[in-house]
Formats: structure tokens, sequence, C-alpha cells
């Protein structure tokens, strides 16, 4: 394990891109093309490219996909949440049970496996995780959210739990009790960073429960637009933290 003064910075640079404040631009032309795609192979191809991306945001989509007219787009739908790997996708999949199709209840007792053995998976760590602060006071509130949405996508594949908001101190530690795996409270901020339009992410980790400061991780970009930026570093500074929290 790293000390816990360890930090960590990261310059990554991306290439620009004109983003919508609101939702990663791809996720956003991929779903109205599922939703609205005149021909079923157009909204296959969108269902597919939904599923390869690595955007939580993808998983809303992707279950209305599922009520598709088409039973290949209802399928690839399906396929779609099977490779986006979200646990949340279960909900939307076990209402379909009473599908018709053998072709498309097939792609739902796939991803229907695959996701409950995600679910189902042993922690590596227990999360509480705070939330993310915008100390800039020049992004959307959308933004801020969909930043933490990653984070919290990444925690998970890296094989955290996510605690409950407002736990109590009991209950934590008979979590922790039973699993045998270490807590961490993160609270994670985006900050300016140290050239013009450039952001920082920032993350300190403290012992959960408990105060004991674990460290702190910055990650860094820049050369790109604010929500380009925050993609590249969502998923990087959780990396980084796993590594010098100890729990990757």
């Amino acid at each position: 394990m790293r000390s816990p003064s360890h930090l960590v910075t990261l310059l990554l640079l991306v290439c620009p891109e004109t983003v919508l404040a609101q939702t990663d631009p791809e996720t956003a032309s991929l779903s109205r093309r599922l939703k609205e795609g005149a021909e079923p192979l157009h909204r296959v191809q969108a269902a597919r490219a939904l599923g390869e991306l690595d955007d939580p945001e993808a998983l809303e989509p992707l279950c209305a996909g599922l009520q598709d007219p088409s039973a290949e787009v209802r399928a690839a739908a399906a396929g779609g949440l099977e490779k986006l790997g979200e646990v949340g996708g279960l909900e939307c999949l076990e209402a379909r049970k009473d599908e018709p199709e053998a072709e498309v209840r097939t792609a739902l007792e796939s991803a229907l496996r695959s996701l409950r053995e995600l679910k189902a998976r042993p922690p590596r760590v227990y999360v509480m995780f705070a939330g993310v602060k915008d100390m800039t006071g020049t992004l959307s509130p959308e933004m801020v959210k969909a930043t933490e949405a990653r984070m919290r996508r990444k925690l998970v594949q890296s094989g955290a739990w996510l605690a409950p908001e407002k736990e109590g101190e009991a209950a934590a530690k008979a979590v922790l009790g039973k699993q045998k795996i270490q807590g961490c409270r993160l609270v994670a901020e985006i900050r300016p960073g140290a050239s013009e339009g450039a952001l920082k992410l920032s993350v300190m980790g403290v012992r959960y429960p408990g105060k004991q400061l674990l460290g702190a991780v910055d990650v860094e970009a820049s050369n790109a637009e604010p929500w380009d930026l925050l993609v590249a570093l969502a998923p990087r500074v959780i990396e980084n933290a796993a590594d010098a929290f100890g729990w990757k």
C-alpha cells in the first residue's frame, strides 16, 4: 500500500469535441437512433453501439429498447445491456420474462446470467461515496451528476460495494465484519487545473466508518471541452484511488 500522503497527478490529452452539457453526445445520438430510427437495422446498430459505450446513461435507452416492436431490436437491446454491464439493468430484463420470441428470450437469459454474476461477485472494498462537488462554479449540474455516475460505475467495475446513503456506523461495521474488507469514504471535487481550460478531479479517501485520512489523489486533463475532460478523468481517478488506498 502506498503512503497516506501519496498524491497522484496525471495529465491526459484528448482531442477537442463538441459536447452536450447534459450528457455524452454519442450516447445522446445513439439513444435517439434507437428510439426513433425508421429501420429496425438502424435501431439494432444503435443498441449494439450503446452496449459498447462506457457510459451508465446508456442503461435507460437500452431498457426502453427491450420494448421495441422488432424482435431483432429487442434482442440487440438485451445484448447491449449484457455488454454494458450495469447491474441496474437486471430490473428491466427481469420485467421481460414473458417475452414471446425465442431469440429474444435467449438474449435476455444470457444478459440476466451475466449481470447476476456481476452482482454476486465478492467485494474488494466497501465505499461510501459522498458525491462530486464542482469547485469551478462553471459546470452544469447535469455534467457534475454524469461525472459522479461514471465514477460510481468505475467503482463497481473495480470490485467496490457502494454503501447506502446515510448508513449508520453499526450497519457499516456489520458489513465490513461479514465481508472482511476495508471501508473507505470518498469525497470528490472538480477544480480548475494548472493551465487555462484544464480541469482537475480530486478524491480524498477517509477510513469508513471513521476519520483516519487515507490520502488524496488528483488527476488533471487539458486541451479539450469540459465534458471530454471529465469523461477521461472520472474512471482514471478511481483507478488511481484504488491503487493509492490499497484496495486494487
